[in-house]
């Protein structure tokens, strides 16, 4: 398999985390329309992720926040975003750049991407067929992230064959589609 030297796993991922900072941005101006809200999972350990000792200490990995109801001074800019949330009844402003973000989700619509973290070191010295021989996906992963009942759903069995009408919530890899 040739090298992919355009690196369209990285162009892809910018061109998403741009749709996630379009929503955020639209939202920051003109508020959240309809049923739209958002859940959006970010590295806490990442550069300039930037939150209080206390949340740090309590979410040293990874953190899950919601942008519905109760979030105040929402500020986009091209590489992060900022917002206000109270967390235990004390208010915290949280910066995140859009490289920490893991999944974004809007549960109204059933929309959702979800972000892999590429190493960019061993990425530019391992060939993707070296990759693939160890079950590693050289491309980026998209998904359209499943709602919980059709996560539900597929963890039981089931003789129903799943209706064309309705989507599956299948996580589908980019390299799925690629010429081997």
């Amino acid at each position: 398999m040739a090298i992919d030297h355009i690196r369209y796993d990285l162009l892809a991922q910018d061109a998403l985390r741009g749709l996630v900072r379009r929503v955020l941005t639209d939202a920051a101006k003109s508020g959240l329309p309809g049923e739209h809200h958002f859940s959006i999972t970010f590295r806490t350990s990442d550069d300039g992720v930037r939150m209080s000792q206390r949340l740090r200490e309590q979410f040293p990995q990874e953190m899950t926040i919601i942008l519905q109801y109760q979030f105040w001074d929402l500020k986009v800019n091209d590489t992060s975003f900022e917002v206000g949330l109270s967390f235990s009844g004390i208010p915290e402003k949280l910066t995140i750049p859009f490289t920490a973000i893991k999944s974004f989700f809007d549960p109204s619509v059933q929309f959702g991407l979800q972000f892999e973290t590429i190493e960019l070191e061993q990425e530019q010295t391992e060939a993707p067929a070296q990759k693939e021989d160890r079950g590693e996906s050289p491309a980026s992963v998209v998904a359209a992230l499943p709602t919980p009942a059709e996560t539900e759903r597929a963890d039981k069995p089931s003789d129903d064959e799943p209706s064309g009408d309705k989507p599956s919530g299948e996580v589908v890899r980019l390299d799925r589609f690629r010429k081997k």
